[in-house]
């Protein structure tokens, strides 16, 4: 077990990645789009990456924003988290 301190992140952050996993529907794809609209509008949509499950029942969805701060951040985990579907936000 290391003693040393986590790596501190200087703002603005470009090319921060942040994943969702949740269960597979449109609805999920839209609502995780939405979020990073209202809370990182220049994210790169064409960087957007989609990988389902072994089983298609799940898909992870990384996304890729300039993080401009924690408030930032953390408005994004909060969001995405208020959805059913969101089963978790590395």
């Amino acid at each position: 077990m290391s003693d040393l301190p986590p790596p501190k992140i200087e703002f603005p952050c470009p090319d921060y990645t942040i994943r969702v996993m949740g269960e597979a529907s449109e609805h999920f794809r839209t609502y995780v789009v939405e979020v990073f609209e209202r809370h990182a509008p220049d994210f790169n949509r064409d960087a957007l990456k989609i990988r389902p499950s072994s089983s298609g029942r799940y898909e992870s969805i990384n996304v890729v924003i300039t993080a401009t701060g924690i408030e930032q951040l953390q408005a994004i985990f909060i969001d995405l988290k208020k959805h059913p579907a969101v089963q978790m936000v590395l």
